[in-house]
């Protein structure tokens, strides 16, 4: 189900990892869609995973290729990866789903692993758009990529949607305190949120591809619970 697509950032071409629901091909739609924010990978079997997962829940999703300014292979990839340019790719996302007819603009969420929970964090508090923000380990959200501030926990207050979030206690970035820190903000804030944390797991205890970090119980537990937290927020 997924598949590559481009679009243009600041008239360059970036890549895309798409997914429709399979009922898709038999004229379904429009679909309620997810803005995907990249891990520190990038986009690979697990995006693809992932992709693949919520197309048969009926979510089209769209992942762009966040390490485009850099290139993917760079040793430095992620130091090039700057606030900034993640509101323009996602702005630029977001234009470029609204062009495809199976996708319903007005059921859009924002979600993301590692890197991309934070990315999705940030997005739901910079950009009106999303119904619903889906967090998982998302580190450093305290702290500002490429300028001096604000981060995007000081922005907080702006996010309009709920959020879900799932983070694992052996976790070090984020830390069950960070977890706690974000926690208390959004609660501070007035944002509805619904955090999942589990024992015996840390940082990536989805991602198949990484064995050693990998969880499948605590896994698929979220799996279950992110995917009815999203139908309640963008399906009738």
């Amino acid at each position: 189900m997924a598949h590559w697509e481009e679009m243009s950032v600041d008239g360059k071409p970036v890549k895309i990892f798409a997914g429709l629901p399979p009922v898709a091909t038999q004229g379904g739609g429009p679909f309620p869609a997810f803005l995907l924010c990249q891990h520190a990978p990038g986009l690979d079997a697990f995006t693809e995973r992932v992709i693949d997962r919520l197309a048969e829940h009926g979510f089209a999703s769209f992942a762009w290729d966040a390490y485009h300014r850099t290139g993917a292979d760079h040793p430095d990839r992620r130091d090039g990866v700057t606030d900034d340019g993640l509101l323009i790719d996602m702005k630029a996302t977001l234009a470029h789903m609204a062009k495809n007819p199976k996708v319903d603009m007005r059921r859009i969420g924002i979600a993301g692993h590692c890197m991309g929970g934070r990315t999705a964090y940030l997005g739901a508090a910079s950009i009106d758009a999303f119904r619903v923000c889906g967090v998982f380990w998302g580190g450093s959200i305290a702290l500002p990529r490429g300028h001096t501030g604000p981060s995007p926990l000081d922005l907080s207050k702006n996010i309009k949607c709920a959020v879900i979030g799932f983070f694992g206690n052996d976790d070090k970035n984020p830390s069950p305190d960070d977890v706690n820190k974000i926690d208390a903000e959004l609660t501070r804030s007035g944002v509805p949120h619904d955090f999942h944390r589990y024992d015996g797991a840390g940082h990536a205890f989805q991602n198949f591809t990484n064995p050693t970090n990998y969880r499948e119980a605590q896994a698929e537990d979220a799996w279950a619970k992110e995917l009815a937290f999203f139908k309640a927020k963008l399906t009738p």
